[in-house]
């Protein structure tokens, strides 16, 4: 896979910044700075990653990434204002993989993109045999989830939390051991990307009747997949 990073931002200076540090990391960097054929570009297939600005000219973020999803897998981390908390949840609703605050640290950006490629490299528990639970069957050779013999689609994060859920099934998993297994990074509590990616999950699973909640929330603590009743 291409080793090529997009950047996709108006502020020119800080495109030279991010690249001038990528480029250190062993990255190629491309800039884009409108929102104008920004999603041709991100879908185009050359780009390992895309970090896409919430704030541009011609189209915004959430515009570009809403458009890119019909298109393509490829991940995204979305640069979002400091303090806006609406932009991150809705960055993550539609589709974004992380999102960084501006302005970032340098670490906290090369940290979170190497957690998110990470996650789309295979790995030892994909070659695990699949995990059955109630009418949910997930097989990490397949990276595939069914709903009986309903396909569930469900994003590289989601995925990864719903085996860590099914794999524990019945017991409590900490908000600490998600962050770190599904996201690749310390727990904060400010964060709000678990409770989004919890919810999604939640959502995608839910039978056209309505059932009993999967995935419970322990208050304080983190969530549990119940185990069905017999």
């Amino acid at each position: 896979m291409s080793r090529t990073i997009l950047i996709v931002d108006d502020d020119r200076e800080l495109c030279d910044l991010v690249g001038e540090l990528l480029r250190g990391e062993g990255f190629e960097v491309d800039a884009h700075h409108s929102g104008a054929g920004a999603v041709d570009l991100a879908a185009s297939g050359a780009y390992e990653l895309v970090i896409l600005d919430v704030m541009l000219p011609e189209q915004n973020g959430f515009e570009i990434l809403r458009a890119l999803r019909q298109r393509s897998a490829v991940p995204v981390i979305l640069l979002t204002a400091r303090g806006e908390d609406v932009d991150r949840i809705v960055g993550l609703e539609i589709g974004a993989d992380d999102y960084l605050p501006k302005p970032f640290n340098s670490r906290e950006l090369t940290a979170r993109i190497r957690a998110v490629l990470r996650r789309m490299q295979p790995r030892e528990q994909d070659m695990m045999p699949p995990v059955t639970v109630g009418d949910i069957t997930l097989d990490p050779g397949t990276r595939t989830v069914l709903r009986n013999t309903t396909l569930v689609e469900l994003t590289t994060v989601e995925f990864d939390l719903l085996h860590t859920l099914l794999s524990a099934a019945g017991r409590v998993v900490t908000r600490e051991d998600i962050s770190q297994r599904v996201l690749g990074r310390p727990f904060d509590p400010f964060d709000r990307s678990i409770d989004v990616h919890i919810g999604k999950v939640r959502r995608k699973l839910q039978d056209d009747a309505g059932d009993d909640e999967r995935i419970k929330t322990v208050r304080g603590v983190g969530y549990i997949y119940a185990q069905p009743r017999h």
